[in-house]
């Protein structure tokens, strides 16, 4: 009688892990498409305080997502490596579609603002800031991600969000990131 629940389990744990490293390899993986650009995004809008990034269009909200900040989400980034989420005024100026967080936006962090702060303390700036869905190979953890701040200054969301706001913004779209 053991035998049958042991081959049960043992098929249940290599079907997860053939998931997981397709997943984590980024097998299969499609990139959506552009949306047409009537309905596209216009803006972003990244509220810290309430843990919401919301995509508008001229100033409409269109749709809006709970998110994860950096693990020491309070204040404005000052250096590479204090996990915080930068504040102020960016633009998405790449996209990612090979990232190792599923898909990845990146955002025109540090500005001159930020490069003259850092210079004047005498440390780096950091960079890599994106917006982003879960590692790789992790994708299964859904809304879980959001039981506490993680990311190393990034903002985080679901794969299905990310791919979401993927097809809605542009490269260039600006994103304002409020405390």
């Amino acid at each position: 009688m053991r035998r049958p629940v042991i081959i049960a389990g043992a098929v249940v744990l290599l079907g997860f892990a053939a998931y997981t490293g397709w997943e984590f390899l980024q097998l299969g993986r499609t990139v959506p498409p552009l949306a047409s650009a009537e309905v596209r995004a216009t803006s972003i809008v990244v509220d810290k305080q309430t843990r919401r990034i919301t995509l508008l269009r001229n100033g409409e909200a269109l749709k809006s997502y709970e998110m994860s900040l950096g693990g020491n989400p309070v204040g404005h980034k000052q250096q590479e490596g204090d996990s915080r989420t930068p504040e102020g005024n960016y633009a998405v100026d790449s996209k990612n579609p090979r990232s190792r967080f599923h898909l990845a936006m990146h955002l025109s962090y540090p500005n001159a603002s930020d490069l003259d702060g850092a210079r004047r303390r005498g440390v780096s700036a950091g960079g890599d800031i994106m917006i982003h869905g879960l590692p790789n190979g992790l994708g299964w953890l859904s809304d879980w991600h959001l039981r506490r701040d993680w990311t190393d200054g990034c903002i985080a969301v679901t794969n299905a969000e990310i791919e979401e706001i993927w097809a809605m913004v542009d490269i260039g779209t600006g994103v304002q990131i409020k405390p």
